[in-house]
């Protein structure tokens, strides 16, 4: 029982928690001084008194009721980001996999990076890259979501090279 202790006692100096143990290593030991069939789990942060040398002045905003955009959502400049990012960054690549499954995530941050470089207010950005072999085959791509044609609009632009193909589709959703 005291190998047990000392193994609870030094789980919880260095790891601030017990909640590594498994309920059977821990069920009807002593745990200071009290006998109890469970312990409950309480981490580092979970602590009265942890948050208190990090707390942060609440704002109070007031509500804009605002439903429609001041400015419009700049499509054409966002067709060339695409064009422009896409092709530079496939102009001379050759179709591999593992290359192009990083590729997809290394363009999406960069068009959205300089999406969010036009400082357009209120506008969620969602970027979709597809990128494949280029074979004897075709791809058919469809979405779906809640849509306000008054304020939400997209870009799409298509790629070809000798080896692969590339979509890429930016979504400009006006959020209230």
């Amino acid at each position: 029982m005291s190998d047990t202790m000392n193994k609870v006692a030094r789980l919880w100096k260095t790891r601030g928690s017990i909640s590594s143990l498994g309920s059977h290593e821990v069920r009807a030991k002593e745990f200071l001084g009290k006998t109890k069939d469970s312990i409950s789990t309480l981490s580092y942060m979970d602590e009265p008194g942890h948050h208190d040398d990090i707390l942060r002045p609440t704002i109070q905003m007031e509500n804009t009721y605002r439903l429609g955009p001041t400015k419009c959502f700049p499509v054409v400049t966002v067709n060339n980001i695409l064009k422009d990012v896409v092709s530079s960054y496939l102009q001379e690549e050759k179709y591999e996999a593992d290359l192009c499954r990083q590729m997809t995530k290394t363009i999406s941050e960069v068009i959205k990076a300089r999406i969010k470089d036009l400082m357009v207010p209120r506008y969620k950005i969602i970027v979709i890259i597809y990128i494949g072999q280029l074979e004897k085959q075709s791809i058919l791509v469809g979405s779906r979501c809640l849509w306000d044609t008054t304020s939400d609009t997209f870009s799409s632009y298509s790629f070809k090279n000798r080896s692969l193909f590339a979509l890429a589709n930016v979504y400009a959703v006006y959020s209230e």
